[in-house]
C-alpha cells in the first residue's frame, strides 16, 4: 500500500514495526497450528546469503522444557509461561551432510566468513518470525542470554556438532499489548554518506530524551558496586569522578546504570575465551588460523 499523501503512519507494515514492543506476560491460550506454521514459514523465507539457509529453529512447547529454558536463561519466568519458545541456531550440520553426500568440498565450520553470514541469516530469520508474530496478534520477546548457557542448551536440545544456538524468541498471546519504549531518532541513528559524530551536547540531549525521567536512587550499595566496577575498568581516578557526579546529581543516571550495574563493564569481558571455547566444542573453528587447522589435521 502506497501512501500518496505522505502519511506513512497509515501503512500497516510500518505501523506494526514502529509500535512493536517486547511482551513478557502471556495468556494460557495455545497458538493454533496453522498460525504457528504461517509465522514459521515467514521465517524460512527470510533473506539468506547464497540461498544456503544455514540456520535451524528448535520449537519448544513442552512445559518441562520451557521451564528448564527459563531457568537456564537467567530465571526469566515468562519463558516458561510463553506457549512456544523458538531457539534459532546457526546450522552448518545440514549443509555439511549435503556436501558429503554429493562429494563436495566443505570448510564452512572453519571459515569466519561463513560464521559472519550465517549469524546474520539466523537473526534475520528470527526477525521475520518476530514481525510475522506481531502481524497475527501474537506477542514476542527476544532472549539473548542463551550465551550464558551454550553448553546446557546444546545438551538439552540435543544439538549435534555444527549446530549452535544464537537467540531464543518466546511467543504467545499477550495478556496486555505492551507499549513501545522510546528510541533514538533517525537524526541520531542514520548518517548521510559517511559517519558523523554528534556534538557532545547533542548526544547527551538525545539520550536524555530517550531515557526521560530516569533517575535511580543512589544507595550506598549501588555506589559501592559502581566504584568497584569503575576501578576495575578505568582506575581509581575515574571511579572518584563517577561518584562525584552521582553526588552532584543526587542520583545514578541511565548510562551509569546500564554499564555499571545492569551490564557490568568489569564482568562481561571475562568469559570471552570460554565462549569461544564453547563454539569450538560445538565443532566450529571460526577464530583459528588456517595453518593451525592444517597442522592439527596433519595437512601441509
Amino acid at each position: 500500500m502506497q501512501c500518496a499523501d505522505g502519511n506513512w503512519n497509515q501503512n500497516e507494515t510500518i505501523r506494526l514495526l514502529t509500535s512493536r514492543a517486547s511482551c513478557r506476560d502471556f495468556t494460557d491460550e495455545k497458538i493454533p497450528q496453522d498460525v504457528l506454521n504461517a509465522i514459521l514459514n515467514a521465517g524460512i523465507h527470510a533473506p539468506t546469503g547464497g540461498n544456503l539457509q544455514p540456520c535451524s529453529i528448535v520449537k519448544v512447547e513442552n512445559q518441562n522444557t520451557r521451564a528448564r529454558l527459563a531457568k537456564l536463561c537467567g530465571d526469566q519466568g515468562f519463558i516458561a509461561k510463553a506457549p512456544v519458545n523458538l531457539i534459532f541456531c546457526i546450522d552448518w550440520r545440514r549443509l555439511e551432510r549435503w556436501a558429503s553426500l554429493e562429494a563436495a568440498p566443505f570448510s564452512a565450520t572453519q571459515s569466519f566468513r561463513h560464521f559472519w553470514i550465517s549469524f546474520q541469516d539466523t537473526v534475520i530469520c528470527a526477525q521475520n518470525i518476530c514481525t510475522a508474530a506481531d502481524a497475527v496478534g501474537l506477542g514476542s520477546c527476544y532472549v539473548g542470554t542463551v550465551l550464558e548457557c551454550f553448553r546446557d542448551l546444546r545438551e538439552l536440545l540435543e544439538l549435534p556438532d555444527g549446530v549452535f544456538p544464537v537467540v531464543l524468541l518466546a511467543i504467545g498471546y499477550p495478556r496486555e499489548r505492551p507499549m513501545p519504549r522510546r528510541k533514538l531518532g533517525v537524526d541520531v541513528m542514520v548518517h548521510d554518506e559517511v559517519y558523523h559524530e554528534l556534538e557532545a551536547e547533542e548526544l547527551l540531549q538525545a539520550f536524555e530524551a530517550k531515557y526521560e525521567g530516569f533517575a535511580l536512587e543512589a544507595t550506598e550499595e549501588r555506589k559501592a558496586i559502581l566504584e568497584e566496577v569503575c576501578k576495575a575498568v578505568h582506575g581509581e581516578a575515574f571511579a572518584a569522578d563517577c561518584l562525584e557526579r552521582i553526588g552532584d546529581a543526587g542520583h545514578i543516571n541511565a548510562a551509569q546504570y546500564r554499564f555499571g550495574l545492569h551490564y557490568r563493564a568489569d564482568r562481561l569481558p571475562n568469559r570471552n575465551e570460554d565462549l569461544v571455547r564453547a563454539t569450538e566444542e560445538a565443532g566450529f573453528s571460526w577464530f583459528k588460523h588456517a595453518d593451525m587447522l592444517a597442522e592439527k589435521d596433519g595437512r601441509n
